[in-house]
């Protein structure tokens, strides 16, 4: 099965098959626009940490998938559509980072970087599949069970005793 073959569940449509690069770009509008419903080149290109060409290169493909409204110089807004995929894109990117620190006891700032790399790679039926693993650890915690504290707990202790053992 190819890399992206899981998407394609429904209709083909303007965000399907959307590189990581451009995903990115999406999520970037989005979460500038969610401030102030607008997002400007410079910002998205700041954000992202890459140049202004970079920006305007993307948003042209952004603009003729129809998920972005685009014009050099002016403002840039998410389609419906482009909406759409954008709030898919940082859902998954929540869902991964909150797994990552909630469950598996990772620092914030490697789960926000990892989060980043996996929410490309992960197709849907992995992120419903880690949700209901989320949903199924915060519910066995409220019955006594701690699953991510006693999974972190071992995590703690398997490197203390590692750090032993390399001594």
């Amino acid at each position: 099965m190819k890399q992206n073959e899981e998407r394609t569940v429904g209709p083909a449509g303007p965000s399907d098959d959307l590189s990581a690069s451009l995903e990115d770009y999406l999520e970037a509008i989005f979460n500038l626009a969610s401030e102030s419903n607008i997002a400007r080149s410079r910002d998205i290109a700041e954000l992202l940490g890459v140049s202004p060409a970079s920006v305007t290169g993307a948003m042209r493909v952004l603009k003729k998938r129809g998920l972005a409204n685009y014009k050099p110089y002016d403002y840039v807004t998410l389609t419906e559509p482009g909406r759409a995929a954008a709030a898919e894109i940082a859902r998954k990117h929540g869902i991964l980072k909150s797994f990552f620190v909630d469950v598996l006891g990772v620092e914030p700032d490697l789960a926000q970087q990892a989060a980043c790399r996996a929410e490309h790679a992960l197709g849907p039926g992995i992120i419903s599949r880690l949700m209901s693993f989320i949903e199924f650890v915060t519910h066995s915690g409220k019955n006594g069970y701690d699953l991510a504290e006693l999974f972190q707990e071992f995590c703690r202790n398997s490197n203390r005793e590692q750090e032993r053992t390399d001594k």
